[in-house]
């Protein structure tokens, strides 16, 4: 199928609301990633046991092919892709690409964007009951008035798109299935950014988040639970490697803060970080068991 077949029959939705069958929801565990998945060990670990409960799509470079063992949860698990450009509409045509092949599953009802260098703070069991109980999707969009905010609107997005209803986020999102269909099924936003959403206007920071708080905002929990450093400044966040692994780091990431979950304050606000790279997996498989409880 290519992209256009693909949305079109990822977007039905059944007329009769209940299942003839008994339905398990999953999470679908999408993986956006250049080529391997350097933290596959620790991912593993995390998904062991639960099966059933979890879907995995991994979309990388068209040229990377793949060599997990057949044992692996990552076995087969590359959709067909194509290249991405960073800050271009490639980058949303990647997400949602993910998104419509993940919705192909009926069982798929929460839908998670990942990255080859995201991490898994807790167990699964706890991910699992974070998503089903909320009422919200976790996808920030913040009204910013700045240059890299409000800054970045072109006028030419009107009248689909308002200067007041312009949004920022993080990329790293989870949706439920309605938003999950309303991204894919999109016709009316995405010509209008694909057009005037360009560098220094980085689409995959605006297109879903303003598109989502137009169209439904009250299923939105304006809040990513993947956690970046932004400390360090520049385009990208921190990457972290093996000196950087300790209880005490990991400790500041999962008990530093506080948030709102279901409108009431909570202190579980992360269930995944970001970035770590290939030197980090050591350590972190001997921190899993005790820190994160897998």
């Amino acid at each position: 199928m290519n992209d256009s077949e693909l949305f079109w029959r990822a977007s039905f939705v059944p007329g009769i609301k209940n299942y003839p069958f008994r339905r398990i929801p999953k999470i679908a565990f999408m993986f956006m990633t250049k080529g391997p998945l350097p933290l596959s060990p620790l991912w593993e670990r995390f998904f062991k046991g639960h099966k059933g409960l979890y879907s995995i799509y991994v979309h990388s470079l068209p040229s990377y092919d793949a060599d997990f063992p057949a044992s692996s949860v990552f076995y087969k698990r590359q959709i067909p892709s194509q290249v991405v450009e960073w800050g271009m509409m490639s980058m949303c045509d990647a997400e949602r690409r993910l998104l419509a092949n993940a919705l192909l599953d009926i069982d798929n009802e929460w839908f998670i964007l990942l990255s080859e260098s995201c991490i898994p703070l807790h167990n699964f069991s706890i991910v699992y009951r974070y998503l089903s109980r909320s009422r919200y999707s976790f996808i920030g969009a913040f009204d910013e008035d700045s240059p890299f905010g409000r800054g970045r609107y072109n006028p030419n997005l009107a009248p689909q798109v308002n200067l007041t209803e312009w949004r920022k986020g993080s990329q790293w999102f989870e949706v439920n299935r309605k938003l999950a269909i309303d991204i894919v099924g999109d016709n009316t936003f995405y010509p209008r950014f694909k057009e005037f959403c360009r560098p220094s206007c980085y689409v995959d920071e605006h297109y879903f988040q303003t598109m989502l708080t137009i169209l439904a905002p009250h299923l939105l929990a304006n809040r990513t639970t993947t956690w970046v450093d932004w400390s360090r400044g520049g385009a990208h966040p921190a990457t972290f490697g093996q000196a950087d692994i300790t209880k005490e780091f990991f400790k500041k990431i999962i008990e530093g803060g506080t948030c709102i979950y279901n409108n009431q304050p909570t202190s579980l606000c992360f269930l995944f970080a970001r970035k770590f790279a290939p030197s980090a997996l050591e350590p972190l498989l001997d921190l899993a068991s005790e820190v994160f409880g897998y």
